[in-house]
């Protein structure tokens, strides 16, 4: 199977200085990223707020330039290309934003926001326009008259069908779904999760989706990354990461969601302490001073991404390699 997206060695560093401009830190948002994104496909990012999920995003999309590293799509390494040249692939790289309420121009009807990314790209001809509107309409759930309506006229819900109206309007091959449904009521996040899931497989179109919630994620993905610290620690098909997680804080993480079950009990494991500052991050494995198994190794070394078998990938001192 061809990836559409493959991340390699990502880096992204920030420099921060100080409100009294005396001192300037260095924060490695995102260090050392790697993983592809077959066609079709959706690959799953998850950790804490702060772990580099929404940067490592960005720097696919070209929004934020990285510090080091190489991401291809298509086997084109999109940060050597030009900035004319990038212009012509971007609409084959499309984002659905967190914040349906921000994401709309409120002065713009439905009509004008789906038939702007259709001019710029040059997608269908300008008397193709209104029928293409529709068409996008439809495919998410929306009705034809909804086109001369406002974003303000609409629930957060239908907002972000909206959003995915536009995303799809390109006709992308790949989208990157930032938190897509935190915002929206429980009883709407499964209606746009099942959305998505069925333009998945109508227009196999491939997925980054970054989510919080372990529910979302095992309901949306076909392969997980587990982030921390700007790291993916775990890396895996969907069954490998949930049934037999190796990095502990895969464990923990996995532990800490809900059981929509009241019958099955089980002891809570709790993470100990808070998310280290990036600023200064830990030495050694970052997540040593939380781990419940870490040993003098783990403060003084850093662990590699072994094999620990097909496809599945962790950081850890203590997982055995295949």
């Amino acid at each position: 199977m061809n990836n559409i997206i493959e991340v390699r060695n990502l880096v992204k560093q920030f420099e921060l200085t100080s409100k009294l401009g005396l001192q300037t830190h260095c924060v490695k948002a995102v260090n050392g990223v790697s993983f592809d994104v077959p066609e079709g496909e959706t690959l799953g990012l998850v950790g804490e707020s702060g772990c580099g999920k929404t940067t490592t995003g960005k720097l696919i999309l070209r929004l934020v330039k990285p510090t080091s590293g190489e991401i291809y799509l298509e086997g084109k390494d999109i940060n050597k290309i030009s900035k004319k040249e990038m212009r012509r692939i971007r609409k084959d790289i499309q984002v659905v934003f967190q914040n349906p309420y921000a994401a709309l121009d409120p002065k713009m009807t439905v009509a004008d926001i789906l038939s702007e990314p259709l001019s710029i790209h040059r997608i269908v001809f300008k008397y193709d326009y209104d029928k293409e509107v529709k068409r996008l309409l439809n495919l998410v759930g929306l009705s034809e008259k909804d086109a001369k309506k406002f974003p303000h006229e609409f629930s957060g819900g239908q907002r972000q069908r909206i959003g995915i109206a536009r995303a799809i309007a390109t006709r992308p091959k790949f989208i990157i779904c930032d938190e897509p449904v935190s915002a929206l009521d429980v009883s709407v996040q499964s209606q746009i999760l099942n959305l998505l899931n069925d333009l998945q497989k109508e227009l196999k179109v491939s997925y980054l989706f970054i989510a919080h919630g372990l529910n979302v994620i095992r309901h949306m993905s076909d392969k997980v990354g587990v982030m921390y610290l700007g790291k993916i620690v775990e890396i895996g098909r969907v069954e490998d990461i949930f049934n037999n997680p190796m990095h502990p804080y895969t464990k923990v993480l996995l532990n800490s969601a809900p059981i929509p079950d009241p019958t099955i009990i089980r002891e809570r494991q709790a993470i100990k302490g808070e998310v280290p500052s990036p600023i200064t991050p830990p030495s050694g494995c970052s997540f040593h001073p939380r781990c419940n198994i870490a040993m003098e190794i783990c403060k003084n070394k850093s662990p590699e991404l072994i094999k620990i078998n097909e496809g599945h990938k962790a950081a850890c001192h203590f997982c055995s390699a295949e």
